[in-house]
């Protein structure tokens, strides 16, 4: 055969390829769209995005892969010759998918286990007794939370759930005050009323610590309004459905009393609603601040940035004014030593500049609340960031802290910074506040366990996955964000920990923003991975502690991300104490570095106006050293002209005598040895033809 008969046969094979090759991608797109095709999927446990990405990997494998099994080949021919159906690929699809997501082999046993729809069935020692429940519904400085104390420090025995540590720790001071023995119990902290640390029969507790397993009489649930909460809500749930008490007193918005009713009547049991009014009158001003030199004592500026709050503060400061600061990040001691400053009449400080975190956790004198924005980032339910006006609810429980009972102030005001947000703020509040809709859930470390029983291989940040999209809820629930503790699953994924322990590390609370944070928890894993206890000298080496009082707001900001990773430390160590053993160690260092940060805060306006200098001075410096090297270079080429290379690179310092005579030698001998080729000859040809004519 002559060589271009053979060419042309070659060449027909090839187009005969890329015929069928078309021909098979179209049958595959075909069987991809047909929707009954669509719902054997679904009949499989393939959702829309399994199904998607099981596609996807199928139509990979058959057009790239050189071993497709002889009877996909066979049916692949016959829908091409049209002698069979596209349907007929689906037992060959199926397998191909059961491959990449081994869960579909027991779905049905995943189904059971990631079952939401039935949550107060979780809980049997609360459903084995009939519990009065009693909604205690009104807004800020209403005494709701108040008549609930009183019923909680009258029972012989009770516990207390709030949102917050400083709400926690409060009413763990109140009770003990009037002699009711009270444990204090949060992520970080156990505090024993009794001396010998015996448990005391009350107890004040951060939601997320209740036991849902010992009896009380009564139990207090604070601000169930957060059972909506996309991060958190699952811990109200919890309380609500599981708490052993023969009495709940529920307090909170008004809002959320329809879904108690329902969520209640799930678990037959009956809600009692104790409507409260304000105490105080607040009024909504008719102008707006409009200039710092307009302040009063007591005014609250509620910023929701904190670089608004530094520019706030020292704007404040440069009119001769003392302000106290309160933002979310700054540790409860110091929050507690700024509020008692503002709170303070002898104490020269009495304009407030705070975040919202003064919503809640603490009592302040507070005459007038000003907002100095009415827009707030938030996280929605995807865990995406969005930027919005405030709800309702928020503007009501902020601006609801001015004019507190019992305070010097027997009414409270609200305004705005800026004339355009007061018609706006004025009209968020004479709205209705929205119902609460739904309650949040979350996957128990239980629940993962018996994912990950069935799919051994599986990482925790995908056994989520799998567990979230299977997942079914009734409409009076749904599942909590989980996006925090997915980053924390796959950073950590890497180090070799059991499934409880590593599902444990993943529930940490920290802000995943705080790069510090995240890497001395990923350290805290690692070290914990190789079983070798944690010392308080190793914490001591990795935060460098000693720490001196803060210079500028930079040095401020790691301060209280150390304060963090203290907090970390103490939160890990009564989950396992052998491997954390310092805790009292680290706790006192905590209390010195909390009095360090206070200076810190105490001097806001003098670490921004360093932090300012620093970065004006640094401008500067960057600038006027551009400014020189411009003008070194155009002077240089005045002078010079443009110049070869060599002499550029001479004049400039990045060359010496002796490299250049270093570098003529080694180009001789390589050129010598003709180790560049026509083209560099060529170059050097033209190279030479140049410096003749810039010669001549």
């Amino acid at each position: 055969m002559s060589v271009l008969a053979t060419f042309k046969k070659v060449n027909l094979i090839t187009q005969k390829c890329y015929f069928l090759a078309g021909e098979v991608l179209k049958s595959l797109n075909k069987f991809y769209k047909r929707k009954e095709i669509q719902r054997l999927g679904a009949d499989n446990g393939l959702d829309a995005r399994l199904f998607h990405q099981a596609f996807i990997s199928f139509r990979k494998y058959i057009m790239e892969s050189s071993s497709v099994s002889a009877d996909l080949h066979i049916i692949l021919n016959d829908i091409c010759c049209d002698a069979g159906h596209v349907d007929d690929l689906f037992p060959f699809f199926l397998r191909h998918a059961k491959q990449i997501f081994p869960m579909l082999d027991c779905m049905d046993d995943l189904r059971k286990i990631s079952d939401l729809r039935l949550p107060p069935n979780w809980y049997p020692e609360a459903r084995a007794i009939q519990r009065k429940i009693i909604f205690h519904a009104g807004p800020t400085n209403s005494g709701k939370t108040y008549h609930a104390i009183q019923r909680f420090l009258s029972a012989k025995s009770g516990i207390y759930c709030g949102p917050l540590k400083l709400l926690a720790h409060e009413i763990f001071q109140k009770s003990n005050h009037a002699n009711v023995p009270c444990d204090l119990v949060t992520g970080e902290e156990r505090v024993y009323a009794n001396e010998d640390a015996r448990q005391a029969t009350h107890i004040a507790c951060t939601i997320e610590m209740c036991s849902t397993n010992t009896p009380y009489e009564v139990a207090v649930i604070d601000e169930i309004q957060m059972i909506r909460d996309p991060a958190r809500g699952w811990a109200w749930t919890r309380a609500l459905l599981g708490l052993c008490a023969e009495e709940i007193h529920v307090c909170g918005e008004a809002a959320a009393i329809e879904l108690v009713t329902e969520l209640m009547y799930t678990t037959g049991e009956e809600v009692e609603v104790r409507n409260y009014e304000r105490l105080t009158p607040l009024t909504v001003l008719d102008y707006a601040l409009e200039s710092l030199d307009n302040l009063r004592p007591g005014d609250c500026i509620v910023c929701f940035s904190k670089n608004d709050i530094y520019s706030v503060s020292r704007q404040i400061e440069a009119r001769g004014l003392e302000c106290a600061v309160i933002y979310g990040s700054l540790p409860p001691g110091t929050k507690l030593e700024q509020a008692k400053k503002f709170n303070d009449p002898d104490d020269p400080c009495k304009i407030l500049v705070a975040t919202d975190a003064i919503g809640m956790g603490l009592n302040l004198c507070i005459k007038r609340i000003i907002f100095n924005s009415i827009i707030k980032p938030t996280i929605n339910e995807k865990g995406e960031k969005e930027i919005d006006l405030i709800t309702t609810s928020q503007a009501l429980q902020i601006s609801g802290r001015a004019g507190r009972y019992g305070s010097s102030f027997k009414q409270g005001e609200v305004t705005t910074m800026h004339r355009d947000d007061l018609a706006q703020l004025k009209e968020i509040l004479s709205e209705p506040v929205r119902p609460v809709k739904a309650a949040g859930l979350h996957p128990t470390a239980e629940q993962i366990e018996m994912f990950a029983y069935h799919l051994p291989d599986a990482t925790l940040s995908n056994l989520i996955d799998i567990f979230v999209s299977l997942s079914q809820v009734d409409g009076l629930y749904f599942v909590c964000n989980i996006d925090d503790f997915k980053f924390l699953a796959d950073m950590i994924q890497h180090i070799p920990l059991n499934l409880r322990s590593r599902y444990v590390f993943c529930t940490a609370p920290l802000n995943r923003k705080e790069p510090f944070v995240c890497t001395t928890l990923l350290k805290f894993a690692r070290q914990f991975s190789r079983n070798e206890p944690l010392t308080f000298d190793w914490l001591c080496r990795h935060t460098k502690w000693p720490l001196a009082p803060p210079k500028n707001i930079k040095e401020l900001v790691h301060l209280e991300a150390v304060h963090d990773v203290f907090d970390l430390y103490l939160w890990l160590s009564y989950r396992f104490m052998d491997m954390f053993p310092d805790a009292v160690l680290v706790r006192d260092i905590q209390k010195k570095l909390d009095d360090i940060i206070q200076i810190g805060v105490c001097n806001i306006t003098r670490l921004i106006r360093a932090s300012q200098s620093t970065a004006a001075s640094g401008a500067r410096r960057v600038k006027s050293l551009k400014a020189y090297r411009s003008a070194a270079r155009r002077e240089d080429l005045k002078t010079h002209g443009r110049g070869s290379l060599a002499d550029r690179l001479l004049r400039e310092g990045l060359l010496t005598q002796e490299m250049l005579r270093q570098l003529e030698s080694e180009w001789q001998v390589q050129h010598r040895n003709g180790r560049y080729g026509p083209s560099s000859k060529r170059d050097d040809q033209n190279s030479s033809k140049e410096t003749g004519k810039k010669k001549k």
